[in-house]
């Protein structure tokens, strides 16, 4: 994965590259480590051979007014020398209209806490609470902002030093479990395996893990769930051991550091604990696969193995064990574990080849370190640094974001979404409005009226023609190429800034360069061109089932074929106005409509495809899923005894026990600390917080997942496993409240032991059937044939219909119009 090419054939991309690419040409940047006190250490790979730099800065932040600084005096001189500086920008009052400097950034932030204090009469701590009166970004993000510098530049992704280590541990829990294995790869062709058989070698392990990891000298760490699991795990024994964890280059503090942040994944964020070290980027490949299944929601699960699987990457002779018995297996039979570890980190690198290009390619452009690049969001963990860069850069003040936006333009108008028909349908094709909202804001040149340099447009209309460019390569370099990858890589980067243009200016006063009215205006524009492409449909015709924001499923005479499809879709996109192109997506064989956004379809080669979280969501029980998935199947084939045949099967799977717990069991993420939730508690009872404290947890964190089922005494149990997307569970307590919390915890045999399981309540989970998935179903089915079809007991009535006059609720185009 190449940092993104510019034509050189093509004069018109070259104008403005510093905006989107930075304007210093350094090259070979693999990581930049900052101070507060305006010190930077600049690593850069040439060859095989890593060079660090060191430099110095003046830290820097944008300021509304120069009040918290009066005090100073005649010391405060807009001088850039000075010890303590200021420059007026070019804005309208009341923005960000002062750049202010100084030698060190500590004192800088000390004297401005101290005059605030002065001017409020109370004290201040942090500059954060001072509401807009100050921006500032981190010291990494304000040394590459003001030098114009970029990661990766001149670099291709494989000249990366990618290092990838999995942890095997005798527990989830590094409170009462221990590191026994570590794997150990990268992508220079080292292996190897670091075992620890008793708990005196575990220090030891840690040692010569952090050891060689300084050896090796990787560029960047990587594992799935490296955050969430591996590196919280390795942090908790390495201090409880005593044993300093030196994983960061040479020359600088390199002890892991940690921190709060927000990740992203969509529309969706999350808090959680982030690890740093200075001079390598720490890589959760697990960020990138919630990215990528935000887009397709294709993968059957965020789990290594399953991934690994969806992507062809699991090997033939990949060994597979249990999670929760990968250290009784090492016991018997060390060899099968080993193997197994060395599998993971071989999956993890072909994830990372897989899906890290895009991160890789949007580093060469934001001034963000690559780790933060790779699991931020595409708005405001891109796009508003690229922005604000531009600002610095020329000299202007950043816009003050009005907080009253939503009393100008109203609420948030977002884009339309029509159930236009409920059932099963045959011969479905997907069209699409390519990047509309991106599309609508060049046509219409709608941006943020705060923009005064216009930087937000010139971004969408560099990034579209570059992207483009760079699509239209990777299709003709030869399949399967580095060069097919580099620029596969570089669009698909490219793309994911371009479709959060829109949500950042809606985003209001969450983002610098929010605007509510421009984000309201490109939704109405949007509403109106899909209701003129349903129209244009009906006119001809065709079906309309489901429209939502850009595209339009609908049904097509069944004699189509699909280049008289894409001929109907082609003419349909004519009726456009310029700038706005129509696309054939896909077709389909079949697909049933059951809700906006909730849907399955079927295609030619008989793939099934499920998307909505009404269909499935990560709480869905696994019997549940399959039910449902082998239903939609007979029902796109229009057999409804095959339905009826599966419902009655997993009724009586249920009835006499032939599933295990974890069939059964559900899968939620912790919204709510043990302190929060047993604060409460006496009000309100929830059943995945009681599945904990019947199995004598006592602590737990935020976020963590936790899966668990109902039991024939109406109790929920808790089933602990093994999974790649584990967090860790204790918080960071020692000494006496650790050793109690051991002795309250389950042996791992006993948590293994209930897996298999069979006391789960048996009629709550036939009404979950009926009412949680056959009642999905209900769209296909005349309302009493479904509840005939559907009882909670299974058994048949003297009057009931016969199954073979039943007919499902069938969508179809039966002829075009002329």
């Amino acid at each position: 994965m190449a940092a993104p090419m510019i034509p050189p054939d093509d004069s018109s991309l070259l104008s403005g590259d510093e905006a989107l690419f930075g304007w210093d040409a350094t090259p070979g940047i693999v990581s930049v480590w900052a101070s507060r006190s305006g010190k930077a250490w600049v690593w850069q790979r040439m060859g095989d051979r890593v060079r660090c730099t060191r430099e110095t800065f003046r830290p820097w932040l944008f300021a509304t007014t120069l009040d918290d600084l009066a005090h100073l005096g005649s010391a405060l001189q807009p001088k850039p020398d000075e010890a303590v500086s200021y420059r007026v920008l070019d804005g309208p009052d009341g923005s960000y209209r002062y750049l202010l400097s100084a030698r060190d950034g500590r004192m800088l932030e000390r004297e401005l806490l101290a005059g605030a204090s002065r001017r409020l009469n109370r004290k201040i701590t942090s500059l954060s609470a001072l509401d807009d009166t100050y921006y500032r970004v981190g010291p990494v993000e304000q040394y590459l902002m003001l030098t114009g510098r970029v990661f990766f530049r001149g670099m291709a992704y494989h000249d990366l030093h990618r290092l990838q280590f999995d942890l095997e541990t005798t527990s989830l829990d590094p409170a009462r479990g221990r590191i026994f294995l570590v794997a150990v790869r990268d992508n220079r062709g080292f292996e190897q395996v670091l075992e620890a058989a008793t708990p005196e070698e575990e220090a030891s392990l840690i040692h010569i893990l952090c050891a060689l990891i300084r050896k090796l000298d990787p560029d960047t760490i990587e594992n799935h769930n490296l955050m969430g699991f591996d590196l919280p795990f390795l942090e908790h024994r390495a201090r409880v051991l005593k044993v300093p964890l030196l994983l960061g280059r040479e020359g600088v503090p390199n002890r892991l550091e940690s921190y709060e942040e927000t990740g992203s994944a969509g529309y969706h964020s999350f808090r959680r604990t982030r690890f740093s070290v200075a001079g390598r980027e720490l890589i959760d490949t697990l960020d990138a696969v919630r990215r990528y299944d935000f887009v397709v929601r294709t993968l059957p699960s965020y789990r290594l193995k399953e991934v690994a699987r969806h992507f062809g990457l699991a090997s033939s002779d990949r060994v597979y064990i249990e999670g929760a018995r990968v250290y009784e297996t090492y016991q018997q039979d060390p060899d099968a574990v080993r193997r197994y570890a060395l599998d993971d980190v071989r999956e993890v690198d072909g994830l990372s080849q897989r899906l890290m290009g895009a991160a890789f390619a949007l580093a060469g452009m934001a001034p963000r370190r690559y780790e933060r690049i790779a699991s931020a969001g595409p708005a405001m963990g891109i796009l508003e640094p690229l922005l604000v860069r531009a600002y610095l850069h020329a000299g202007a003040a950043l816009p003050l974001t009005a907080r009253d936006q939503e009393e100008t333009f109203g609420r948030h108008q977002g884009g339309a979404t029509y159930l236009l028909e409920e059932g099963v349908a045959e011969h479905v094709v997907k069209a699409d409005v390519a990047s509309l909202y991106p599309s609508l804001m060049r046509a219409y040149r709608i941006g943020p009226s705060c923009d005064h340099l216009g930087v937000f447009l010139h971004l969408i209309d560099r990034l579209t023609e570059l992207r483009l460019f760079h699509k239209a390569a990777a299709r003709s370099a030869p399949v399967g190429s580095q060069e097919a990858d580099e620029h596969e890589g570089t669009q698909a980067a490219m793309k994911t800034m371009i479709n959060a243009a829109y949500g950042y200016m809606g985003a209001t006063s969450m983002a610098l360069f929010g605007d509510l009215g421009a984000a309201n205006e490109v939704t109405r524009r949007g509403r109106a061109l899909l209701d003129q492409i349903i129209e244009a449909l009906r006119e001809r015709g065709m079906v309309p089932i489901e429209a939502d924001t850009d595209g339009v499923y609908f049904a097509t005479p069944q004699e189509w074929s699909e280049a008289e499809e894409r001929a109907f879709v082609e003419e349909i996109g004519a009726t456009l106005p310029a700038g706005i192109r129509l696309e054939y997506e896909s077709r389909y064989a079949a697909m049933v409509s059951h809700a906006i956004k909730n849907y399955a379809l079927l295609s030619y080669n008989g793939e099934l495809l499920v998307r909505g979280a009404a269909m499935r969501s990560s709480r869905s029980e696994p019997f549940g899923v399959r039910f449902l998935i082998q239903a939609f199947r007979c029902a796109m084939q229009d057999d409804i005894e095959g339905i009826v045949q599966c419902y009655r099967e997993t009724q009586e799977a249920l009835r006499q026990r032939q599933l295990p717990a974890s069939d059964v069991a559900t899968r939620m993420r912790l919204s709510k600390d043990s302190k929060t939730y047993l604060a409460k508690r006496a009000k309100h009872t929830e059943a995945q917080y009681e599945a904990l404290l019947v199995a004598g947890r006592k602590q737990w964190r935020a976020g963590e997942r936790v899966r668990f089922y109902r039991s024939q005494r109406g109790i929920s149990i808790w089933l602990p496993d093994e999974t790649d997307d584990a967090s860790p569970i204790s918080d960071e307590e020692d000494g006496d409240e650790v050793e109690e919390k051991e002795e309250s915890l389950m042996s791992a045999a006993s948590a293994q032991s209930l897996t298999d399981r069979r006391d789960y309540d048996i009629e709550h989970y036939l009404r979950i059937l009926r009412d949680s998935y056959a009642e999905r179903l209900r769209v296909v089915f005349e309302a009493e044939d479904f509840s005939q079809l559907f009882r909670l007991d299974g058994q048949q009535g003297l009057f009931d219909r016969p199954i073979e006059q039943m007919q499902m609720r069938w969508i179809r185009c039966l002829s075009p119009k002329a």
